[in-house]
């Protein structure tokens, strides 16, 4: 369902911290090529090439009206995410990615639950009773990144003076478009990106590799 790409962009890091660093920022427009029956959602940019410890917030996926709100999260390894239900039913979190897999069983409205990510890579989330319901969560192995507005701009501040990758991903992206960028400290490095989105198809089978049944027999 997502591009190999982005996987092994996450893994190319050297042991440098962005706190020993004179810092720069990197800001830009990500231009998106897009069908006519493709909905805009979120688009992620973000730097790879050094490494930051996490921060210490826990940001969270909402289940409200059998959906994963926001459908795509950004985290820094280590960091945990929480998974409030807000609906008036049964749901079960859990993720089929390999090395990742975890199953947080179902829980009622008002209940949360919880999931560290120690390690950089890209997890798919679904919901083990509704199965229109998805979520990417990308793990970073450092906290510079951000979302690009309405008009595709983006500022990623606090970036460490060097040559990095900067990659542009969106749920829908035919694969992650990159460039290298150079930041130097006190200056904002200008970069434009082109990402070509297609109709994703997110349909999956259940935890248990099955297809799914009628999710109204849950409520």
């Amino acid at each position: 369902m997502r591009p190999v790409i982005v996987l092994l962009a996450l893994l190319v890091s050297v042991p440098a911290h962005a706190d020993d660093r004179k810092t720069g920022t990197v800001r830009g427009t990500i231009t998106v090529d897009r069908p006519p029956n493709v909905v805009a959602g979120a688009i992620l940019v973000y730097v790879v090439g050094f490494e930051e410890p996490a921060g210490s917030s826990t940001p969270r996926i909402l289940q409200r009206d059998r959906q994963f709100l926001p459908d795509l999260v950004a985290i820094t390894a280590g960091q945990s995410v929480s998974f409030p239900n807000g609906d008036p039913i049964l749901h079960n979190v859990f993720s089929p990615t390999p090395e990742r897999r975890f199953d947080l069983g179902s829980y009622r409205k008002g209940d949360t639950r919880k999931r560290a990510f120690p390690r950089a890579g890209v997890v798919d989330v679904f919901c083990n009773i509704h199965p229109g319901m998805s979520a990417t969560i990308v793990v970073l192995p450092n906290r510079r990144f951000a979302f690009a507005d309405a008009s595709g701009a983006f500022t990623i501040e606090g970036v460490p003076a060097g040559t990095w990758k900067i990659f542009a991903y969106s749920r829908r992206a035919r694969t992650p478009v990159s460039a290298k960028v150079t930041v130097t400290a006190g200056v904002a490095a200008e970069v434009g990106l082109t990402l070509e989105e297609v109709a994703r198809d997110f349909r999956h089978r259940n935890k248990y590799g099955e297809q799914y049944r009628d999710p109204d027999r849950y409520r």
